[in-house]
């Protein structure tokens, strides 16, 4: 049931921030590998990016890639939620290293089970209209079809492509959200500003939460989305970066450092209702179903 309620409430969360995970995956891959200043942004800021997507591709564009977007949520959340919260409820989450340890061992977990539709994902929310389109793009005609055709062309380990960036980027996102929100909530209720059991008290401790998620998370999402992202050879090796390292090392060196913080706004305003949302769904639901 703790995994069941886990992607429930992140599914739920999802379909408030798919907008900005939109805007977000599009505004990594502008500029990808030029120098700043050689390209005219077709991405200002989050907001700008909100208006610029609905004008040439109309509103409903913003919730491109909702499915597996859904789906992403709740099977990796499912499995990391629920994982963490199996080992909080066995007493394993006491004290900051082994909250981190819990966070990012879950995190693992919930990564390599949801990476295939994160492939997918990341492909169909990066499809746009010619006047603002920016990285590789791809011709997948709905979900299905894009799983359809990376398997036929690349074989079963083709849905896994990307892997090797989205372990390390759930695990360090995990391990900072999980452990800074059990953190945040004992920190909140020790201060005895709410009852112990309102929903105030999740709400605020998400809100710190969602700080410390961005700031550690951000670097290795534009290298996850950049390699799920990047166009491949029949053997399905990437044309663009061979594998994680590469990637960011890349990016640095032709972006400057700030390049690893592509779309951090835009990352800051679709993770910080995300995580709050999803983690006070979360504890509700928990605590509902406890009762």
């Amino acid at each position: 049931m703790d995994f069941l309620l886990s992607g429930v409430a992140a599914s739920g969360a999802c379909l408030f921030s798919n907008p900005l995970e939109v805007v977000k995956t599009r505004m990594q891959l502008q500029g990808e590998l030029r120098a700043p200043g050689t390209y005219r942004p077709h991405y200002r800021n989050a907001f700008q990016a909100v208006g610029a997507i609905a004008r040439a591709e109309g509103p409903a564009a913003l919730q491109r890639g909702l499915a597996p977007a859904l789906l992403y949520q709740f099977f990796m959340n499912g499995v990391r939620l629920g994982a963490y919260g199996a080992l909080e409820s066995a007493g394993h989450t006491k004290g900051p290293l082994r909250s981190t340890g819990a966070g990012a061992a879950s995190g693992v977990l919930g990564a390599l089970l949801g990476s295939p539709v994160y492939l997918v994902k990341t492909h169909l929310q990066v499809q746009s209209a010619t006047e603002i389109a920016v990285g590789h793009q791809h011709s997948h005609r709905g979900m299905v079809h894009a799983f359809i055709s990376i398997y036929r062309e690349h074989g079963i380990l083709g849905l896994w492509r990307g892997a090797s960036a989205s372990v390390p980027r759930v695990m360090v996102g995990s391990a900072a959200q999980l452990s800074s929100f059990s953190l945040s909530k004992d920190m909140v209720a020790n201060l005895q500003v709410f009852s112990a059991d309102s929903w105030l008290v999740a709400l605020c401790a998400a809100m710190i939460s969602s700080v410390a998620v961005v700031v550690a998370m951000t670097p290795f999402d534009v290298v996850s989305t950049r390699l799920y992202n990047q166009p491949v050879d029949p053997q399905g090796k990437g044309l663009m970066y061979r594998g994680f390292l590469n990637c960011f090392a890349l990016t640095i060196q032709k972006e400057g450092l700030l390049g690893v913080y592509k779309g951090i706004g835009a990352s800051y305003f679709r993770l910080g209702p995300h995580t709050i949302l999803s983690l006070l769904f979360w504890d509700e639901l928990r605590k509902y179903y406890h009762r």
